[in-house]
This record gives C-alpha cells, sequence and structure tokens, in this order.
C-alpha cells in the first residue's frame, strides 16, 4: 500500500518497513521534509530559535510611596509592593546588578496631595520628582522611565482636565505639557505620556526642545486600549475614576486598524518609541505596528494579566517560571522591542541562569 503525499502516486517507491523499536506493520513514510530533525535536541533548537527574550527586553515598573525605609504590598499583585524612595533606590540598584536596562516610576500620591486639576504633578518636588533624583544620585547607570498623566495626582481619577463631566483635550495637554518638563528637568531619561490625549506628544516634544532637553527620550502609549485588565494596577496608585470611565479617550478594545492611525500620529509628533497596552490580548496590534513603523515598539504586560498568572501559580495551576517566559516570548514574537512587566525581576534571574 502507497501513500500520496502531493506527487504522483506512480513516482513513488514503497514505503520501506521502519526499523527496529516500531509495530512491525509501520511503514517508513517517504516524506520529502522532516520538520522535527531541527528540533531533535536541545543544541539543534537553540540555533534554529527565531526569538530569543534577554534581559534587555525588559523594563520594570516600581510603585512609589511617601514614607521611609517602608513598603506596603499590592493585595491584589503578589509580589509586588509600594516602596518609599529609599526603598525605591535599593531596588534600582539590584535592578542594575540584574542588568535591567530600565524601570518606570509609578506615584502613590497622598490622598490629601490631590485635587481637581491634578496641580501637584507640576510640583518639582513632588514624589515622582524626589524620587528620580535620588535613584539617579545612586545609580546614575539605570534607565528612568515616567508616566506623564494626571490620574495619579487628580481627585477624581481621570487622566485630563474636566468640565461639567467632559474630559477636555487640549488644556489638558497644556498641563501635561508642564508635568513632563518637571519630570524631565528632574533627570528623568524617558518620558511617556499615557493620558491619550490628541496632540500631546508633538507638544510635549517640542516644549523638551525648546528647553534644550533634546535628550530626553520621548515613548508614547501609542495604542492604549480601555482595558478590563488595569485593575490592580489602579488599586497600587489608586487612581480608579471616581465616576463614568475612560472611553472617551482610551481606545476601544474592538478597534485594529484604529491602533495603527494612533501609533503613525505619534511617530510623526516625534515618539522615539511607541507603545501598545495591554499586550497580551493585542498580539495582533503589537505585530501590526511593528509591520507598519520604523520605531522601537513597547508592549505593556499590565497588572491583570501579572495577576492572573500569579494567582495561577499560587493554585498550583501553572508553572510560574514557564508560564511567565512563554508570555514574555509570546511579546516578543509578536514584534515588541521592549517589554514593560512587573515580572522583570524575576525573569532577569531565570535568563541569566
Amino acid at each position: 500500500m502507497a501513500i500520496k503525499f502531493g506527487r504522483p502516486i506512480e513516482s513513488r517507491t514503497r514505503l520501506t518497513p521502519v526499523e527496529t523499536g516500531a509495530p512491525a506493520d509501520a511503514e517508513r513514510l517517504d516524506l520529502p521534509t522532516r520538520m522535527r530533525r531541527n528540533r531533535r535536541s536541545e543544541w539543534t533548537r537553540r540555533m534554529v530559535r527565531e526569538n530569543t527574550l534577554t534581559v534587555d527586553d525588559l523594563i520594570w515598573p516600581l510603585f512609589i510611596m511617601d514614607g521611609q525605609n517602608s513598603s506596603a504590598p499590592v493585595a491584589s499583585m503578589p509580589g509586588v509592593e509600594r516602596l518609599t524612595i529609599d526603598q525605591a533606590v535599593r531596588e534600582a540598584e539590584r535592578a542594575a546588578k540584574l542588568t535591567i536596562p530600565c524601570i518606570a516610576l509609578f506615584p502613590y500620591t497622598d490622598p490629601n496631595l490631590r485635587d481637581d486639576t491634578g496641580s501637584e504633578a507640576l510640583n518639582a518636588d513632588n514624589l515622582v520628582c524626589r524620587a528620580i533624583r535620588a535613584i539617579k544620585k545612586e545609580i546614575p547607570e539605570i534607565g528612568l522611565l515616567c508616566d506623564v498623566a494626571l490620574d495619579p495626582f487628580t481627585s477624581h481619577g481621570h487622566d485630563g482636565l474636566l468640565h461639567e463631566g467632559k474630559i477636555l483635550n487640549d488644556e489638558t495637554v497644556a498641563v501635561l505639557v508642564k508635568q513632563a518638563l518637571v519630570q524631565a528637568q528632574a533627570g528623568c531619561d524617558i518620558i511617556a505620556p499615557s493620558d491619550m490625549m490628541d496632540g500631546r506628544v508633538g507638544a510635549i516634544r517640542a516644549a523638551l526642545d525648546e528647553a534644550g532637553l533634546v535628550d530626553t527620550g520621548l515613548m508614547a502609549y501609542s495604542a492604549k486600549y480601555a482595558s478590563a485588565f488595569y485593575g490592580p494596577f489602579r488599586e497600587a496608585v489608586d487612581s480608579a475614576p471616581q465616576f463614568g470611565d475612560r472611553h472617551s479617550y482610551q481606545m476601544a478594545y474592538a478597534n485594529r486598524r484604529e491602533a495603527l492611525r494612533e501609533a503613525r500620529l505619534d511617530a510623526e509628533e516625534g515618539a522615539d518609541i511607541v507603545m501598545v497596552k495591554p499586550a497580551l490580548s493585542y498580539l495582533d496590534i503589537i505585530a501590526d505596528v511593528r509591520a507598519a513603523l520604523d520605531r522601537p515598539v513597547a508592549a505593556y504586560n499590565v497588572s491583570g494579566e501579572y495577576a492572573m498568572v500569579k494567582a495561577a501559580v499560587e493554585r498550583g495551576w501553572a508553572d510560574g517560571r514557564a508560564v511567565t517566559l512563554e508570555i514574555l516570548t509570546s511579546i516578543a514574537r509578536a514584534g515588541a522591542d521592549l517589554i514593560i512587566t512587573y515580572h522583570a525581576r524575576e525573569a532577569a534571574r531565570w535568563l541569566s541562569e
């Protein structure tokens, strides 16, 4: 009996018996290609690996708070804590030893300092600016990325200024420009506007250049979706909206082409890096943006994605190391050059072993 695999049956030789160890009635397939040859051993798999995750791909987010020598666990994010600045400095030092290239700072602002306009964001001695200066003093070689948005500083929890329940775009951009300047002057290396206001990338880039901060990088949250995966982050910084939602400025998760328009606009306005957020449910968007643009692409492996992994591990349903590295590699495989992830420290350790 012959088996047909794409060529005329007459052109095929009879299948020969399979050698020792196989069932007696099995026959060797006359295959022109055997894909398993390149998978047969660890060394061949390493040689033909198409994508390799490295520590250089990782950005580690840190949550900071006021106080001295203390930390507070984030209940929905096992292993993640809010840290006082002195503790954040120590964590930055550990990150540098693991060769993590960059950390991202997110503030838990004292509720007494929050108001309708997020004025504390413009304070040159606010929590973020003090953390920037302290970390740069002790570990100048590590990169610092800072979020530009008003939600950690507003009493209402929205990313912009409000008027009669409506988020004001242009008025918000004017405030974001000032926030970005304050952070850059404190020593931030990469400004990352996450608010999704129209035109804020160009306005911030122009202001940085005019202030002589031409070397300050700009990573735009370009395709930031109105996602249900942000819950644990909002607990960490206490930034959940006090009313309404963010659908008028963050993207609808059903949309794909819109992400390319956003990313192209941000690139045209001067973004050095564009970002897709979240990552796991948006791997197609990461791939689209990577194919369409010549800028580095970042992806944010967000808090809800992290929390799901940790919950599964705690219940014994998943191998934490295997699942984490598979997830991060999938994000890189989709096209992300940089991955912001709460797994960064543990992933860095695993990758160095």
